[in-house]
């Protein structure tokens, strides 16, 4: 089998840019891919939605009656290789009776971002049916002294490969690998010890009583809400140790240095109103918007005024604003309800789409595709920083999950790539 063809990137990237998708059914042609397995979130408004469902459940049953899967039973090594960078990760089943998602969330394993309930539906529909569940959700743990991740990377040239393959449209290499018993042992021993309670109130300056966080969702927290939510809805009838209880995912050490956190943009789409103004009226004089002469010029900006609020007592949200048109404008706003710059504008975002002011939003990586797509037709952007992996999980563990899509663990191409399957039923 043709692994380049196999292996597709996550459902939920390139939800603006159709001609992505098309370009990646081009590649897989009539070949054996998870494409077949997968519903790209571009497709969700589409028409026929339903039967493309239909379509992926049939086609998990006929690659499993066509023995296209190798069983292999154990973690699997992981390693990415992409823009000269190679992370690492260990592929395990999580307990999804130790992850809760909502907005108070004390579990073992907690999401970083808030959920979205409403995008639920569509992923609950491919999965209540499904006879397989193929992961792109990454995990962070926050492992300093890297005692669970990487002694198995050390032994990568003893281990036995089990794929390897370069990855479609600038997404790089992968390769898994199976790890020996003792590895094995010796990392969940490790994961044992990061979740001590002594330790983690140490890590984190927190008192003994808080409840530990061992892992915390980086990627693909929707998807592993989707399996819980069917969890939920199965567990009294089907039994306490159905495979539907666990979820494969990748987790990853946040101090791999290969691994850097990429902003999450907002682009607008049916703009109606005046984006500026509406700032302005929600803000008072707390709002600066300045303009500038071009993309380049506001990038700068806000990434100044960033460095020069880091550390600080005190901190200016700031983000980039543009179109519609050809139009770019920097934002400070002051006293703000939250020291990071989604938090602030997220809310505006949501109540100046509820008042009719635009008619969609998007959730985009990339400032080159921002600026692209927020300068057509009556589209408009917003220019985000991010949270600095240094900061993110001590956020999470004091404050909770931070606001919906504040950050992404590398850009779009960066995102993991389905190989692996699991049997959920």
């Amino acid at each position: 089998m043709d692994l380049r063809k196999w292996a597709v990137i996550a459902c939920d990237q390139y939800t603006s840019e159709p001609e992505y998708w098309h370009r990646v059914a081009q590649e897989v042609g009539d070949a054996p891919s998870t494409l077949q397995l997968i519903f790209p979130e571009v497709y969700l408004e589409s028409a026929d939605a339903s039967a493309r469902v239909v379509r992926i459940q049939q086609a998990m049953r006929r690659y499993l009656a066509d023995g296209v899967f190798v069983e292999h039973a154990g973690p699997v090594y992981v390693e990415r290789t992409v823009d000269g960078r190679v992370r690492r990760g260990l592929m395990l089943e999580l307990d999804l009776e130790h992850y809760d998602f909502s907005e108070g969330s004390t579990s073992l394993i907690r999401p970083t971002e808030g959920t979205m309930v409403a995008r639920l539906a569509p992923r609950i529909e491919v999965r209540r049916g499904a006879e397989l569940e193929l992961p792109h959700i990454l995990v962070l743990i926050d492992d300093p002294a890297c005692t669970v991740i990487e002694p198995i990377a050390a032994a990568r040239a003893a281990a036995a490969p089990l794929y390897e393959t370069e990855l479609m449209l600038g997404g790089g290499s992968v390769a898994g690998y199976a790890v020996d018993a003792t590895l094995a042992e010796r990392a969940l021993q490790a994961l044992s010890d990061l979740a001590r309670p002594q330790a983690f109130a140490q890590r984190y300056g927190v008192s003994a009583e808080t409840p530990p966080m061992l892992f915390a969702v980086g990627d693909g927290n929707h998807s592993l809400a989707t399996a819980k939510a069917i969890w939920q809805q199965a567990k009294a009838t089907v039994g306490a140790e159905h495979p539907s209880r666990y979820a494969l995912v990748e987790v990853e050490n946040i101090h791999d240095p290969a691994l850097h956190f990429a902003p999450i943009h907002r682009l607008l789409f049916g703009v109606r109103s005046d984006v500026r103004a509406a700032l302005s009226e929600a803000f008072g004089d707390r709002l600066t918007c300045t303009d500038v002469a071009n993309a380049a010029a506001m990038r700068e900006r806000v990434r100044a005024l960033r460095a020069q609020a880091a550390g600080a007592a005190w901190a200016h949200p700031c983000a980039g604003l543009i179109g519609p048109g050809a139009r770019f404008s920097v934002i400070e706003i002051a006293d703000p309800p939250s020291a990071l710059a989604v938090g602030t504008l997220q809310p505006f975002i949501d109540r100046f789409i509820e008042r009719g002011g635009a008619v969609q939003i998007d959730y985009v990586h990339g400032d080159d595709v921002l600026e692209r797509l927020a300068q057509q037709g009556d589209s408009a952007g917003f220019y985000l920083g991010t949270v600095g992996k240094g900061e993110l999980l001590r956020r999470v563990v004091r404050e909770g999950p931070l606001p919906r899509k504040t950050f992404s663990m590398g850009e779009a191409h960066e995102k993991r790539y389905y190989v692996e399957a699991r049997h959920i039923r």
